[in-house]
């Protein structure tokens, strides 16, 4: 093992409705908040030395509701509130593009609007990150399956987000839990039998 260093493990977790409660197209940092469950769900995950990142489509951005710069309160807020229970963020990747959106610089079809996996394995490029011993957590099915094509393990939090249900091979997660501290717990037993 000479030479050979640790890559890191990751948490991949999507932020509206699954890191905090879906507002659509929100911007206002008063209204983020971080339920208790998912709090303790991350704080499990972070004892494990799981690095998390935050990987959110924001087509807003393309439809012209806001802009990139608003976006960034959003990520302050989340932050503050997470450095709170001392669970730091290692990073936070969005996508502001959106085919159809009418700001014509982002209305394109791009590599990281999820289920594309781009925003995850631009995350894995950046810190060296183990994909097969990472996780990616969301809440609709194109969350797993931007985790799957990225060859990472997933769990879709089934919160009634994923209205659709349209099947294929990249969209079966590794198991569906109702919070965020399930799906913690759940990947730490998986963990355990590996």
């Amino acid at each position: 093992m000479s030479g050979h260093h640790e890559q890191r493990r990751a948490i991949f977790i999507d932020k509206d409705g699954t890191l905090i409660p879906d507002i659509p197209y929100n911007i206002n940092p008063e209204l983020i908040t971080i339920d208790d469950d998912t709090i303790e769900g991350i704080r499990l995950l972070r004892k494990q030395g799981y690095m998390l990142i935050v990987v959110s489509n924001q087509s807003g951005v393309a439809k012209g509701y806001f802009s990139e710069m608003d976006l960034q309160q959003v990520w302050d807020r989340l932050a503050y509130l997470l450095n709170e229970q001392q669970l730091p963020v290692d990073g936070f990747y969005y996508c502001p593009h959106e085919p159809n959106g009418i700001v014509r610089q982002y209305a394109v079809s791009c590599e990281c609007r999820k289920p594309a996996p781009g925003m995850i394995l631009k995350a894995a490029r950046h810190f060296d990150i183990d994909l097969s011993q990472s996780w990616m957590i969301g809440d609709i099915l194109n969350d797993v399956e931007a985790g799957n094509r990225a060859g990472c393990k997933t769990v879709l939090i089934n919160n009634g987000n994923e209205t659709e249900w349209i099947m294929n091979a990249f969209r079966m997660p590794v198991a569906m839990t109702e919070t965020v501290f399930d799906a913690a717990c759940l990947i730490l037993q998986h963990e355990s039998y590996e």
